[in-house]
């Protein structure tokens, strides 16, 4: 076998976590040594102690029976004739910033590619479901964002997740999702279009072997490694105990910088962000809040949006300016600009076909950001 099979081999031993690899590695160096102790040293480390509060004798009867080479030699080659790229801690290719954190998975399986060591990562986090508001804003900071070269992060779960990898992708930028399934499995299965156009612009990234179902337990376990290779942590709507906020955990672990897209008060979806930002979280308002961190020499456009100078008629005007991020319907629209219907209309038309607002639903607008 080749090195990388011994690795391989090593990543998928049934019911041999990261701290049990850790040990491994920590007596033996490095993964064929370890496929090729002998049953005798294996048992004797277990009876002197050195593996006592690691491994149980199912573990190493695990590591004894798991060594068909013609099945290992199979396994690998599959992998790689379906396009997915295996590393392990033992390459140099593994990503700096998962070496040290806690608990950093021993391999990751790659469809695309991986984050170059220069890349700078935004990880966008939040609720499944997420409103209107949280639907933009996710897609107008992650586009605004990667379209400065900085790479959006998230779990592609339904939700802010999906939408911060459309903004991203929109623009042209790259984005990369961390899954809590294997590699081959798109979960949820809504979201097959974005898996696809990922691996173009980006990647997707998994510790769990091709055919690992989504198993609840596994989520929270994937977002210490989104939080850990991102270089900071934006949540865009969570409630008070959202899971997202276990991203944040991980951060603050780390020592991730936080950020928090704020919400009205009584708005129960912003209940979590609103006290994230209490807490010392950088409040996000616009793009810049998070640029100016990660971009050292960046300087902000005179107009972000890209709309450059509007010029407006006054009823243009008067409607554009009572629409924001966070959509309104025709008739909430009507009694801020005392428009007659006929005349909003109208103008609301003329402003779409400008590409200055759109419709997110039928009768609900919002502006273009």
């Amino acid at each position: 076998m080749d090195q990388m099979e011994y690795r391989y081999w090593l990543a998928n031993l049934p019911n041999i976590g990261v701290k049990k690899i850790e040990r491994l590695l920590d007596i033996y160096g490095n993964s064929e040594n370890i496929f090729r102790s002998t049953n005798e040293e294996l048992y004797a480390l277990k009876k002197e102690g050195a593996f006592a509060e690691h491994m149980s004798e199912k573990d190493l009867e695990t590591i004894t029976q798991q060594r068909d080479i013609d099945m290992i030699h199979r396994n690998y080659t599959k992998l790689i004739n379906n396009g997915i790229y295996f590393v392990s801690r033992e390459e140099d290719d593994y990503p700096e910033k998962l070496r040290n954190i806690f608990g950093a998975p021993y391999a990751l399986y790659v469809k695309g590619r991986l984050p170059r060591k220069q890349d700078k990562l935004i990880a966008i986090v939040g609720a499944r479901e997420c409103s209107p508001y949280g639907k933009e804003m996710a897609k107008y900071l992650a586009g605004a964002i990667a379209k400065e070269g900085i790479m959006v992060i998230s779990g592609l779960a339904r939700g802010i997740d999906s939408y911060a990898h459309q903004g991203a992708l929109t623009v042209g930028g790259g984005t990369y999702a961390i899954m809590g399934c294997g590699i081959d499995n798109c979960y949820p299965r809504e979201n097959i279009n974005l898996y696809m156009e990922m691996q173009k612009e980006g990647g997707i990234i998994s510790e769990y072997a091709p055919g690992i179902q989504p198993l609840a337990g596994n989520f929270p376990m994937r977002n210490r490694i989104i939080s850990g290779l991102s270089d900071g942590i934006l949540i865009i709507e969570a409630k008070e105990k959202s899971g997202s906020l276990i991203t944040v955990d991980y951060g603050l672990e780390q020592g991730k910088e936080i950020y928090a897209l704020p919400g009205r008060a009584t708005d129960h979806l912003s209940e979590g962000c609103n006290n994230l930002i209490k807490m010392g979280a950088k409040m996000v308002t616009s793009p810049k809040d998070i640029l100016e961190d990660l971009l050292p020499q960046y300087v902000e456009n005179a107009d972000q949006s890209g709309h450059g100078n509007i010029v407006l008629s006054a009823k243009q005007y008067k409607v554009y300016s009572c629409v924001n991020a966070d959509p309104k319907h025709i008739e909430e629209i009507s009694l801020l600009t005392q428009l007659p219907m006929e005349q909003l209309m109208e103008q609301l038309l003329e402003l779409e076909l400008r590409g200055l607002i759109r419709q997110t639903l039928k009768n609900f607008y919002c502006k273009e950001l």
